[in-house]
């Protein structure tokens, strides 16, 4: 069997920000074990969870080159909604086949919203295998 990627892990100092944050923005829901430090946020149906865990002090914010990325079914009217509460997404840019639009979570973490799930699920043109090189 063939490992399933399951969850990213957030290291931040704004840990309740953040719960408020993807929940609002995102419909998690959260959840922390007795005595663990992390809180995990589950999706609200099939999808990845997001583990949040209190960053150390030399660790800087915003810095990983990571971005989190949510699949929508319209960017257009899902950046619209999330501005009415609150969450402003920059512009909409044209991804080959899809749109994507890019904002910044309470810690500084890049993430994006996106079509490319659903157009590659729509269309053959994105079932290319990667050849190195080309």
């Amino acid at each position: 069997m063939m490992p399933l990627f399951t969850s990213v892990t957030i290291y931040t100092r704004r840990i309740p920000e953040m719960v408020a944050f993807y929940s609002h923005h995102f419909g998690y829901s959260a959840f922390q074990r007795p005595g663990d430090r992390i809180v995990e946020l589950r999706p609200p149906g099939a999808g990845t969870a997001i583990y949040l865990h209190s960053a150390s002090k030399g660790q800087k914010m915003g810095q990983v080159l990571v971005k989190l990325n949510f699949d929508v079914d319209d960017v257009h009217a899902f950046a619209r909604a999330a501005k009415k509460r609150g969450l402003v997404f920059g512009a909409l840019h044209d991804g080959i086949g899809y749109v994507y639009a890019n904002a910044k979570d309470p810690s500084g973490n890049s993430i994006s919203i996106t079509g490319r799930t659903s157009a590659a699920a729509r269309s053959a043109e994105f079932d290319v295998p990667y050849v190195p090189g080309s």
